[in-house]
């Protein structure tokens, strides 16, 4: 089984868990190709893909989300996984709730184009130093904190549930035409 792991980050977090994610589904025997969404080519060529964008401003990367309308149709076709990388642990816990409610909104254009398997959302990694000077005031403002909110356990168990629904669907017999 070939399997594609494809991400956009900005500043390294979502990529380090597109790499953690390749790196548990290539353990259970699968090979896996992690690339940046910018160098996604040949996509016939792998049996099941999983995309990854971190969310800006409510929504995926524009690489992310042009890449995945780009490649739609082939999409559409595969056993397709999608992750989510945004800052909800960051957060005070009383605007926790609502931003785990409004993450779907970042790709919903994503489900109803290419109708992915599932969709997850992890928290990041929030440094002082990505941010800017009106990010920072609006972190402050809101309450937030700087830290890496990186779930490891939680991405390796989604990422292992991954790996055995993609070893289901090879031991699965293709369906033929006939009878």
């Amino acid at each position: 089984m070939l399997v594609l792991v494809g991400y956009a980050s900005a500043h390294g977090s979502t990529r380090q868990v597109a790499e953690r994610v390749g790196s548990r589904i290539g353990r259970s025997g699968a090979a896996v190709r992690v690339v940046p969404v910018g160098d996604l080519h040949d996509l016939e060529s792998y049996d099941a893909v999983v995309l990854g964008s971190a969310i800006h401003h409510g929504a995926w990367l524009p690489e992310a989300t042009e890449a995945v309308h780009a490649n739609a149709q082939v999409l559409a076709a595969k056993p397709v996984w999608l992750f989510s990388v945004g800052m909800v642990a960051a957060l005070p816990p009383r605007w926790q709730g609502r931003a785990m409610r409004e993450a779907p909104k970042a790709v919903a254009a994503i489900e109803q184009q290419i109708h992915p398997r599932a969709h997850r959302l992890f928290s990041g990694a929030v440094r002082r130093d990505q941010m800017s000077r009106r990010g920072h005031l609006w972190l402050r403002l809101m309450g937030c904190r700087y830290g890496d909110y990186r779930a490891w356990p939680e991405i390796d168990a989604w990422a292992g549930d991954l790996a055995e629904q993609m070893a289901l669907d090879a031991a699965r017999p293709a369906t033929s035409g006939s009878t």
